[in-house]
Order: structure tokens, then sequence, then C-alpha cells
């Protein structure tokens, strides 16, 4: 039985179609669109998520390739424990550690793994790799993710205040944007805190570029309340100057510091890195 067309059937005016005119850009895929930060925010969550899978990977090989054929083809014997009359046999201390081998978690890295936070790129978090009035220079290795010490200073100088970096971020050296936080007490290596942004110091350490965001914690209530580096006392300022230019002088390394900038330019210096490292995540991936 042949179907025909109803004579009722409505028709489709073309000129009632909708069209999308290619040439008019839409606000959600402008880099500052809704749109455009949730891609990046989960282009950054998967890459997180693949190092942590290839950093398991890794260390299951190691394990694999860990001397132990002679330990399994020789284990201890079984020590039973008489508990209430009862009999227990304990499992042979090999396999202990393997079993407990299998479970050890992958510890996260702080440069890649630790979010800058919300309100970046004025307040951001940031993770302190040598603490106030420290003469041990300590850094973040970037292949485990570990504070190791680097050096002991040269110079009979401290650190004036805590210094770390802003994760994931990034600089034209390959290393995160580093830091100085303005606070009242030193903090541990391997902690981290949230920062205000208050001033850049422009910084050329060995004729490469190394500048420096000056900050004061957010948490800390005598320092919370700075909004730019203009208020901080001249003297402090003074310290900070003549700690960067002196700490290198002994061991025959040339630093220039420049003069103190505002708080914008430390935001656009912060968001810049950010931009950096967006960047390098998607390259990545794409490779």
């Amino acid at each position: 039985m042949n179907r025909r067309m109803s004579p009722t059937s409505p028709k489709v005016d073309a000129s009632q179609s909708l069209i999308v005119r290619r040439d008019t850009p839409s606000p959600v895929l402008s880099s500052s669109g809704p749109l455009y930060r949730f891609i990046v925010t989960t282009i950054l969550v998967v890459f997180s998520s693949y190092l942590r899978f290839r950093e398991r990977l890794r260390l299951l090989r190691l394990r694999c390739d860990l001397p132990i054929p002679i330990l399994i083809m020789a284990p201890p014997p079984e020590v039973p424990t008489k508990v209430s009359g009862m009999q227990i046999s304990h499992p042979p201390l090999n396999e202990r550690i393997l079993s407990s081998m299998s479970r050890r978690s992958v510890a996260a890295h702080p440069w890649h793994d630790l979010e800058i936070g919300p309100g970046a790129p004025t307040i951001f978090n940031c993770v302190v790799e040598i603490g106030k009035g420290s003469k041990v220079k300590y850094e973040l290795d970037k292949k485990t993710g570990l504070i190791k010490v680097d050096r002991v200073l040269y110079s009979s100088v401290v650190y004036p205040h805590n210094y770390g970096f802003i994760p994931r971020t990034l600089c034209e050296d390959n290393d995160p944007l580093d830091v100085l936080v303005i606070m009242q007490e030193p903090v541990h290596p391997g902690c981290f805190l949230r920062a205000k942004a208050i001033g850049l110091m422009p910084m050329i350490d060995q004729g490469e570029k190394d500048d420096k965001i000056i900050a004061v914690c957010a948490d800390d209530p005598e320092y919370k309340h700075y909004n730019d580096i203009k208020e901080l006392p001249p003297h402090r300022l003074a310290e900070i100057r003549r700690f960067f230019e002196d700490y290198k002088k002994n061991e025959n390394k040339d630093v220039a510091v420049d003069d103190f900038l505002p708080s914008s330019s430390a935001y656009k210096a912060i968001q810049h890195s950010m931009d950096l490292y967006a960047t390098y995540i998607v390259e990545s991936l794409r490779r």
C-alpha cells in the first residue's frame, strides 16, 4: 500500500529556518567565556589523572624489577602464635612487605595536582619551599614532586620571609612562578598556604629573567590587610632587595634587582604564567 504525503502536511519555509552566522564571534567560546574555562579546567584534571596513572605504572615496573626471587624461593617459615589456646599463623615477612608495597598510594605532585585556587591571580595557593630564617636552599624536585636540599647558602644571610612557588604556573625558564610570602611565622617546607599578591620584583639571575612575586599571607591578621607593595615600610623592601642582591655573591653569580612594581603588574605576571601552563598542558596532550 503506497503512502502519500497528506495535502495538509506543513511546509518548511527556508526563510524561517535557523541560520547561524559564522562570522559572529560567540562570547561563550572567547578566552574569558564559561565554556573556555570549563575546557581548560577539564584538561587540567585529565592531565593530573594521567600523571598519577603514569606514576603508578612506573612504581609497578620498579616493583617488578626488585631483587625478590631469592626471597620467594626461600621464604622464612610461618611462625605459629598461641593465643588463648589457639594457634594463629603469621604470613612470611617478605609477603607482608610486598603486600604493603602493593597498597602504597602515589603521592600528589604539588606543582601539577594542587589547584592554584579560585581567587587567582589575586589570591592563590602557594607551596613553601624555604622557611623564613633558613640558610638552607630547598627546591622542588620536578621529577618526584618532593622538596630536596639544593645547597646551603654561601653567604652569611638567611631568607627574610617564606619562599616558594605558585602551582599550575609556568615561566620561560620552565619552572613554576616564584613567590616571597611576608608573614609573622616561618612555615615548614612542603606546606601550602593562601597568599595575596601585592607586588612584583623584576630580577635578572645570571642573564636570565627570574621575576619574583611579592605577597602576604592571606590568613595572617598582621599582614592580610596589605593590598599593594607601596604600603610596606621602605626598610622592609630594602631588606628584600639586599638579600637577593647578596645571597649569590660568594658563588660568583650575578643578580640584578630592578625597582619593585605594583600589584597590578603582579596580577599580569601570574595570569601570564597560568596561560603558559595551560598551553603547555594542551600541547603535551596533543603529543
